[in-house]
């Protein structure tokens, strides 16, 4: 394990949090950081439900800033807002889904790996599920035809060969302790240095849900930073709590997201009737599976 400074750790972190009807995952997570981190990180959760007040957050954890999105700006663009209003002093931005529990140590952790080389742009921890096997954080990015695969065949076909080589985890799968490079590292928990957050402007907040970290990734590592996976830090992710209620919904968040970033990274003009097949199968997909819920 890296051996962090604590007093490094001051003032440096805000935990950026997004909570949509889900106050009681958000209690749970912020709950969890004061074991995670010498000095505590700036608490900043965003609110994307107008209808929720999130009164007891506040009440519990009254150092937090509870920012009231104007509307649903999804994920990545609830990110972007609370970014736009840290305090200069502010180094790194661990961004986390509110279903996220911290083990001990593991944000120091986060900083002390991070802060060991300038060119380190995110970095981000061991994701456990709830049985405590590994969720597959850290992978390469994706191919055009691995992508396109896996985006249409997934769901009805889990064992497809691209599916296979798209969920490969053998980064994040590793027992070994050691730091690994990686193509992108998952939205769930990762530690991005503001610097490097402020170069690429962000998130693409087109993205409403799903591949704006896999975007994110690919932005930061082709500005010159590299992507970090570090499992000497660890997590536990329960895993969609606040999207199972509206599934239709996000399927179809997921299927607009998985296009626009193949669309995105592969947009010359010789791959349109590549982009215009997989727009076809990826509505065709979300009707069928829409209509099977």
């Amino acid at each position: 394990m890296t051996t962090p400074d604590p007093g490094a750790a001051a003032s440096r972190v805000a935990l950026v949090t997004v909570s949509y009807h889900s106050a009681d995952d958000v209690t749970t997570c912020l709950s969890s950081v004061a074991r995670a981190a010498t000095v505590q990180p700036r608490l900043v959760v965003v609110n994307n439900a107008r209808d929720d007040e999130l009164g007891e957050i506040a009440a519990l954890f009254p150092s937090a800033d509870i920012i009231s999105a104007p509307t649903n700006l999804g994920y990545g663009g609830a990110i972007n807002l609370a970014a736009r209003q840290l305090a200069p002093e502010i180094d790194w931005i661990l961004v986390t889904n509110p279903d996220v529990t911290f083990n001990p140590a593991s944000i120091d952790e986060l900083l002390a790996v991070g802060s060991s080389d300038d060119r380190f742009g995110i970095v981000g921890p061991r994701i456990l599920n709830d049985d405590g096997s590994i969720y597959p954080s850290a992978r390469d990015l994706p191919s055009l035809t691995v992508g396109a695969g896996h985006a249409l065949l997934h769901r009805l076909v889990p064992g497809n060969r691209w599916s296979k080589r798209y969920l490969r985890a053998d980064k994040s799968r590793s027992t070994d302790s050691e730091t690994i490079e990686s193509g992108w590292l998952s939205g769930a928990c990762m530690m991005i240095r503001r610097s490097a957050f402020d170069a690429v402007s962000g998130f693409d907040d087109r993205f409403f849900m799903y591949f704006e970290d896999v975007d994110l990734g690919e932005r930061i590592g082709n500005a010159g930073w590299r992507v970090l996976y570090a499992p000497t830090a660890s997590v536990h992710h329960a895993g969609g709590t606040s999207t199972r209620a509206h599934s239709a919904a996000m399927l179809r968040a997921h299927h607009r997201s998985a296009y626009l970033y193949l669309a995105k990274r592969y947009h010359r003009w010789y791959q349109l009737p590549i982009r215009l097949v997989l727009r076809g199968g990826l509505a065709a997909r979300a009707a069928l599976t829409t209509r099977r819920a």
